[in-house]
Formats: structure tokens, sequence, C-alpha cells
């Protein structure tokens, strides 16, 4: 079974490429799913702040690799029965993690869109739309903070997203019929 992560700054589309995956039979393990519980958990506003602030909390408390490292036991089991994506890695040390326990069998997939196009996208969203102010500290709190260059230079596979999400999902389903 595989386990295929989708890498990308925000905006850039990962989760539609996630969805793509998911139609074709993989399982979904979304990272910040793990931020949202934590939220709810501390009776937080979902917003991009505590977002944010928890995201930092994690990484002090379980290291770099946190996410990867928190979410072994989601992906573990659905590997049971299908294969994985995992939408939104973020640190280089996650990316090591994640190929460390399943080597060969790990894939990454790199969504890029230009800075103009994702903040379009951010602030036209449904669920958590950001200003792009809110999208620009965003970008450099991850490049700067997560170490989130290395896994989308690394990635096997790039998706220039600039036109349709129909084009989206094709370039998508391309790179899923090479790995089966």
């Amino acid at each position: 079974m595989k386990v295929v992560a989708i890498v990308g700054m925000a905006g850039a589309g990962k989760s539609e490429v996630a969805r793509v995956f998911e139609k074709s039979g993989f399982r979904k393990v979304r990272f910040g799913d793990i931020t949202e519980e934590e939220i709810k958990k501390r009776g937080l506003e979902l917003n991009e702040k505590n977002e944010r602030y928890i995201r930092e909390q994690l990484r002090k408390e379980h290291g770099m690799a946190a996410y990867a490292r928190l979410n072994l036991p989601r992906i573990d089991t659905s590997l049971k029965s299908s294969g994985v994506v995992v939408d939104g890695l973020y640190s280089w040390e996650e990316y090591t993690l994640l190929k460390e326990c399943y080597g060969e069998g790990f894939t990454t997939v790199a969504v890029w869109a230009s800075q103009a196009t994702r903040y379009g996208r951010l602030g036209n969203r449904a669920k958590r739309p950001l200003t792009v102010e809110e999208a620009a500290s965003r970008d450099k709190a991850e490049i700067e903070n997560t170490n989130k260059g290395g896994p989308i230079a690394m990635a096997d596979f790039t998706i220039v997203n600039e036109a349709s999400l129909e084009e989206l999902e094709r370039e998508a389903e391309r790179i899923l019929s090479t790995l089966e």
C-alpha cells in the first residue's frame, strides 16, 4: 500500500488533489485536523491566529515532525485497507519521518500556484478564508518556521495549478496512473 503526501503552500490546491486520490480509493489523512481538534479541545475560536498558535505549540511539544508523528496511528490504521493520501505535509522533518517509516511506499506530490493565484483562492474560500495580509503572514511563517521548502523541493511529482480545477484533476489523475 502507498502513502502519498501532498505538499504545497496554502491555497495551492492540496485538498483538491487529495480529493482525486480519495475518489480513487485512497483514505485521506488531513494533518490540519489535529490543529482543529486541539483548538476545539481548548475552547478557542477557529481562526488563523489560533491555528498558528496551536501549530507552534504542538511542534514545541512534539518536535518539528509533530504532525507526522501524531498522525502515524491514523495512517497505519488506514493502510490496513487502502492506500493513504496525506493532505498537508508541512515540514522537512515530517517528510523524513514518513520516508523512514514507509520507504519506497512513500511518494510526495507538490502542488504549486503563484502567490497572486493562491491569495485570491484563500480570500474566496468558504471555510477559513484569509485576507491577503493573513495569507502573506502564513506563507512567511510556514517557510521560516516549518522548513516547508524541503518537501516541496524534493517532491516526486509537481503539479502547476494555475489553470482550471478540471486541469488540476487531470494532472492528479495522471500521477495516480503512474503509481498504480
